[in-house]
């Protein structure tokens, strides 16, 4: 742009004539007048243009992508054992590192067994005096027996002669009677045999009861896993009331319990059965707390028996190999599997997708490189894309970056560049 020049004007001398004759007051309002024009002749209009503003733009392209689903859930044991007293006693001894890996059969705790171990002898007594009755009783049935033989010989010898008048009638009557007697003595005597067998294994079931009550002080792992924190210290008086001791669990493999909704359950329960993609054999992954990925895959384990009531979801139950025994009880997880392949997906960027009074929209660049405003109806996110359902179509340019400064109608100068977002 020109600058106005400035406007002079040099006058002779304030002494000379021509000095004195230009002071006068219509010659100087003529000079002023034609000083003004001189000055106000207007600058030049500018020549610079302002340039279309550059933006980023990617192609819109359709790819093959896995959708992925991730549902909250915690771990537990494969079997817990909780371990407790089954008989009343003392702790003497805890044998067993807590937080350690245990094998099946080994001792944890052991109970003083000083009071089981005289109940027990006593039993095995008891059992030795049934024995020795018995005994006892078998000889007077052997007597009884030899008895009941001879009178049965006598009656047998006495019933001729007594028809012949040899001996008395008295002699015979006594003859019967022995018999009779003698025979009662045998039925008493096995009757005495089978009170006195009863008696043994009476004795006999004592002595059991005793050598198992014995056993239980010794309290061993039923199964094998990770044996928790001691509930009782030595010396505590401890029973089948008095809660449990500890508890074991089995963590390999580990059992991770999440919900689904009733509609994804139905959704899902044919490829649940048949193994197609789904919460299916080998096809779910754990992620830990930290937001790192376990390294071994699971697999389907079962589903509950019904729905629950409140929250109309249903619980499922998944398998992970765990051979560091790192998974614990009680951890919480988040259980990722592929539910779906969607095919030719429109796929974009999701910075370059901007949200306005619950709407999602794009900006597409059209013909004569304006931008057009347009909304979007979105579908799931696969990593840092996002599938749209509609409102795009193939080879399309969408604006991802610089969208702040651009509004619909505008001329831009577009980019193209490559996305680098890729889907899991």
């Amino acid at each position: 742009m020109q600058i106005p020049h400035r406007c002079s004007l040099s006058l002779p001398g304030a002494n000379s004539p021509a000095a004195r004759l230009l002071q006068g007051p219509l010659v100087c309002a003529a000079l002023a007048a034609i000083l003004l024009s001189a000055c106000r002749q207007p600058p030049p209009q500018s020549s610079v243009q302002q340039s279309p503003l550059t933006v980023e733009v990617a192609e819109v392209s359709l790819r093959d992508v896995p959708v992925t689903k991730e549902w909250i859930g915690t771990l537990d044991g494969r079997v817990n054992a909780d371990i407790h007293a089954q008989v009343s006693g003392y702790l003497l001894q805890q044998n067993y590192k807590e937080g350690s890996f245990v094998r099946k059969g080994q001792l944890l705790f052991e109970i003083d067994p000083r009071p089981f171990q005289a109940a027990l002898n006593q039993a095995r007594g008891n059992l030795a005096h049934a024995r020795g009755l018995l005994q006892q009783v078998a000889g007077n049935l052997a007597q009884s027996q030899a008895r009941l033989g001879k009178a049965d010989l006598d009656v047998k010898r006495y019933t001729p002669l007594a028809g012949i008048k040899a001996i008395s009638q008295e002699e015979m009557d006594n003859a019967l009677q022995s018999q009779l007697e003698a025979r009662a003595g045998v039925e008493a005597s096995q009757a005495a045999i089978e009170a006195a067998k009863a008696a043994i294994e009476a004795e006999q079931a004592a002595v059991y009861d005793a050598e198992v009550k014995l056993g239980f002080t010794n309290i061993a792992s039923p199964i094998e896993g990770i044996a928790g924190i001691a509930k009782m210290q030595v010396g505590a008086l401890v029973g089948p009331s008095g809660g449990e001791l500890t508890t074991i669990s089995t963590v390999d493999p580990i059992k991770a319990y999440f919900t689904l909704s009733e509609q994804e359950y139905l959704a899902r329960h044919s490829r649940i059965q048949a193994g197609g993609p789904g919460v299916t054999a080998g096809n779910l992954e754990l992620i830990l707390a930290d937001g790192s990925v376990h390294p071994h895959k699971g697999s389907f384990f079962m589903a509950d028996r019904q729905m629950d009531l409140a929250t109309g979801a249903i619980r499922i139950a998944a398998l992970f190999p765990n051979p560091a025994n790192v998974l614990r009880p009680g951890q919480y997880c988040r259980v990722r599997s592929v539910v779906e392949m969607r095919r030719n997906a429109v796929m974009v960027p999701q910075r370059a997708i901007t949200e306005l009074q619950g709407t999602s929209q794009v900006a597409v660049i059209g013909a004569n490189n304006q931008v057009e405003i347009r909304p979007v109806k979105l579908g799931e996110t696969i990593g840092s894309l996002r599938i749209v359902e509609q409102g795009l179509n193939q080879g399309e340019k969408i604006v991802v970056e610089g969208l702040q400064k651009i509004r619909g109608g505008m001329t831009v100068n577009p980019q193209v560049v490559a996305s680098q977002a890729e889907a899991r």
